[in-house]
C-alpha cells in the first residue's frame, strides 16, 4: 500500500493519536496535531514530549490549526511538512482564495476553474481533506473574523462588515448560534474570561502580565502600577480579573529584557484576524538584534502593498516583547513609534543587538 493510501485509510482519531504516540513519519503533512495546554501544533512525528491526549486537538492543515490560534512548533516546523496527497495543496491554495475575500464569495465554479477541477471535484475535496463543504469552511472563517474585529472594534455594525457579512440579518442568521451569543454580546469585553496579572519592576519601567490558563493574553509597559491595571480592565471590562503571582509568565520576560534569556517562547491567549496573525506570526521569525521594514514584513506574507496595515498589526500587538514588534522600523532608518514610546524601543534593540 503506498503513503498516500495509508495515510487516508487510516485518519481517525485512534489512528491520529497512535501515529502522535508512535511519531510515525509517515503520517507527517497529511494533518498536525496541536496542544490546548501549551498553544503549539506539530507533526505526527515530532520528538517533543508526547501530550496527554484530551489536551490534543487535529488539524488537516497548519493553517488550519494557526485559524484556530496555535502556532508552530519550532522543533519540527510542521507548516513545512510534506503533503502526501496532492488534493491537500489544492485545497490549501484555494481556502487562501477564500480567505482573501470573505466579503466577494467565489462560486464552487470559479474555484474549480482556478485549479482545472469541476464543482463536484472541490467539494468532494474539502469534504476529504477538511471534512466540511467550502461554504461551511467560508462560514467558519467569517465567524472567527467577526469575533476579532469584535474584540478589536467593539462595535457591532463595523464588525459585521469587516467580516464580509452583506448586512446584519445575515448575522443572525448564519453567526450568532455559532457564537453562541449575538454579536453584541460576545463584544462586551471578555465576559466569561479568568484573567490573573501581575506588575512588576523592568528594566523599561513597571511591566504588566496579564494571563489566562492558556497562555499570556496581555503585556503592557508604563511608569503607573494603577495606570496599567485600568488600561488592562478596559480592554477586558467583563472579564474575571485577579492581581496575585504568575511567576511562570513573567519571570522569563523579566529575564529577557535583563539580557538573561534571548529568546521567549511563550505560549499565547489572543485572538487576531487572519492578516494580523500573519503579520505577528512574521514578525517572531525576525532573529534577536535584527529590524526589518514595515514593507519588508509586507512582502514576507505576500501583501506587498499592505505597509500601513502591517503597521497597524504591530500597533495593535497585545503581547509586545513576546511578538517582538519593536524589530519593525520605518524605511527612513530610524526606530519609528512603538505604543510604549520611542525610547523604550530603542532601548530594547540596544539590549538585543548588544545580546547577539
Amino acid at each position: 500500500m503506498n503513503r498516500a493510501v495509508l495515510v487516508l485509510s487510516t485518519l481517525t482519531p485512534a489512528g491520529r493519536w497512535r501515529a502522535v504516540q508512535q511519531r510515525d513519519r509517515r503520517f507527517d503533512g497529511a494533518f498536525v496535531y496541536a496542544v490546548r495546554s501549551t498553544g503549539i501544533y506539530c507533526r505526527p512525528s515530532c520528538p517533543s514530549r508526547r501530550p496527554r491526549r484530551p489536551l490534543v486537538e487535529y488539524f488537516a492543515l497548519p493553517e488550519a490549526a494557526e485559524a484556530a490560534g496555535f502556532r508552530a512548533c519550532r522543533r519540527c516546523h510542521p507548516q513545512l511538512s510534506a503533503l502526501p496527497d496532492p488534493a491537500v495543496g489544492v485545497v490549501r491554495d484555494l481556502c487562501r482564495v477564500i480567505d482573501a475575500q470573505l466579503d466577494r464569495p467565489a462560486s464552487l465554479a470559479t474555484l474549480g476553474r482556478r485549479v482545472g477541477w469541476s464543482s463536484y471535484q472541490v467539494v468532494r475535496a474539502f469534504r476529504r481533506v477538511l471534512g466540511v463543504t467550502p461554504k461551511a469552511y467560508r462560514a467558519a472563517q467569517q465567524t472567527r473574523q467577526l469575533k476579532s474585529s469584535l474584540k478589536e472594534n467593539r462595535h457591532v455594525s463595523p464588525a459585521i462588515y469587516a467580516a464580509g457579512y452583506s448586512s446584519p440579518s445575515r448575522v443572525s442568521e448564519r453567526a450568532a448560534p455559532a457564537l453562541g451569543m449575538t454579536p453584541a454580546t460576545y463584544g462586551r469585553g471578555g465576559r466569561g474570561m479568568v484573567i490573573r496579572f501581575a506588575v512588576v519592576p523592568s528594566p523599561l519601567g513597571l511591566l504588566l502580565v496579564g494571563a489566562t490558563t492558556k497562555g499570556v493574553c496581555r503585556i503592557a509597559l508604563g511608569d503607573s502600577a494603577s495606570a496599567l491595571e485600568r488600561e488592562l480592565r478596559d480592554e477586558f471590562p467583563a472579564a474575571d480579573i485577579q492581581a496575585g503571582s504568575i511567576t511562570r509568565w513573567v519571570r522569563p520576560i523579566v529575564q529577557h529584557l535583563e539580557g538573561h534569556q534571548p529568546h521567549l517562547d511563550l505560549p499565547v491567549d489572543i485572538r487576531a484576524t487572519a492578516f494580523q496573525q500573519r503579520v505577528w506570526d512574521e514578525l517572531r521569525k525576525i532573529p534577536l538584534g535584527r529590524t526589518k521594514t514595515y514593507q519588508d514584513v509586507a512582502r514576507a506574507i505576500g501583501r506587498p502593498r499592505a505597509t500601513r496595515a502591517v503597521a497597524r498589526a504591530c500597533a495593535t500587538n497585545p503581547v509586545a516583547i513576546v511578538i517582538p514588534c519593536h524589530r519593525v522600523v520605518p524605511k527612513a532608518g530610524d526606530e519609528g513609534g512603538y505604543r510604549w514610546g520611542p525610547e523604550r524601543k530603542r532601548q530594547l534593540l540596544d539590549q538585543e543587538r548588544s545580546a547577539r
